[in-house]
């Protein structure tokens, strides 16, 4: 299950939309530094209309979506990575995500204290980035020390303390870790570090109501600094609190009432599996429709393996259909009646929204 971390300095909106994201988790939204003192863990179904449909056609009994684990750690301060704040404690949690969604305040409020007194978001990016990379550069100097005595007789340790130095001489000049281009063997190495500046990165630009749909400066200052470096995306804590407020019919309609198309959940989702290059495909038949959340490039018999291991070491075949025929056919049936099921062997790579059946032996 894909995991992402949102973090971010205090009273920026943080937990006030994990909250609004995970409408059953019990994480404080209250306007004071700290009071999100254990990460709060809520998994949260994958908005994907596709589902319904297939549903709808097949005649399915249950709609199983894909999951994604939102973890909502306490705020951030200057000087955590030497243990001001929470420190160590919240950066311990964060080496467990998959991507970082970092929450920056781009909002004004008079009733909400920004802990520096003012909104600035690039310095508030900046405070959390330093934070991150001196966490990171404390503990590569650690698995430094300990690894220049084995690298004495082990040729395994010396391969290990030339990587480390270089990602110490990164973070050194201030450059996060992501920006040393390794192969898959050295990042394999230095992979149990869960290093903070080499996960995958979006910002999650926090804005009020009335600039949900076009932003305003301060999101222009946070594009303009992530540039190529990491994903930007316009939400708002406030109108996701709103919007789990309403029923499911009622919740387009204030959606397009503000300009836009779709909530913060569905844009941070899609912005994560971008970044992370996941794709989805589908099971389908009477008894359920459901999603599944593969990496980009996977070959049909470790897709299967994702339903169960049984399927990969059994595959014989893979019955495939694009979703858009499927739909433009009506049924399974009249699909296979003009030729849109496609038979594919252990050498497809599946792609996006593909509508799966697999054949294997037991």
């Amino acid at each position: 299950m894909l995991r992402a971390g949102i973090v971010g300095l205090p009273n920026v909106g943080k937990s006030t939309l994990f909250n609004a994201l995970v409408a059953n988790a019990k994480a404080q939204a209250a306007n004071f530094p700290f009071c999100t003192i254990e990460p709060n863990i809520g998994v949260v179904a994958v908005p994907d209309p596709r589902l319904q449909v297939l549903a709808g056609i097949s005649g399915s009994a249950e709609i199983l979506p894909t999951r994604v684990e939102f973890v909502d750690i306490a705020g951030l301060v200057k000087g955590a990575s030497q243990g001001e704040g929470l420190g160590n404690q919240f950066l311990s949690h964060i080496r467990e995500v998959d991507a970082i969604v970092q929450v920056v305040r781009c909002f004004e409020n008079d009733d909400i204290i920004h802990v520096a007194g003012s909104v600035d978001p690039i310095r508030d990016i900046e405070v959390i980035n330093l934070e991150l990379a001196l966490a990171d550069l404390g503990q590569i100097e650690r698995r430094i020390d300990r690894t220049r005595k084995q690298a004495r007789t082990s040729k395994e340790a010396q391969l290990e303390l030339t990587i480390l130095e270089k990602l110490s001489a990164t973070l050194d000049q201030g450059q996060p870790a992501r920006h040393v281009i390794l192969d898959d063997e050295a990042a394999a190495i230095i992979k149990p570090l869960g290093l903070l500046t080499r996960k995958p990165l979006i910002y999650a630009a926090n804005v009020s109501e009335d600039d949900l749909a076009t932003g305003n400066q301060w999101v222009e200052q946070v594009r303009a600094f992530a540039s190529d470096e990491a994903q930007v995306v316009i939400v708002s804590a406030q109108v996701e609190s709103e919007l789990v407020e309403l029923p499911i019919d009622e919740q387009a309609d204030f959606l397009a009432s503000l300009g836009v198309a779709e909530g913060g959940l569905r844009s941070l989702i899609q912005a994560t599996y971008e970044l992370l290059g996941l794709r989805t495909y589908f099971t389908t038949g009477p008894k359920e429709t459901r999603a599944w959340t593969i990496q980009a490039g996977m070959l049909a018999p470790e897709a299967a393996g994702v339903i169960h291991s049984d399927f990969e070491r059994g595959f014989i075949r893979a019955e495939t259909v694009a979703y858009q025929d499927l739909v433009t056919a009506g049924s399974m049936g009249v699909a296979k009646g003009k030729g849109l099921v496609r038979s594919e062997g252990k050498d497809y790579t599946v792609q996006e929204g593909d509508v799966l059946h697999f054949l294997f032996n037991v």
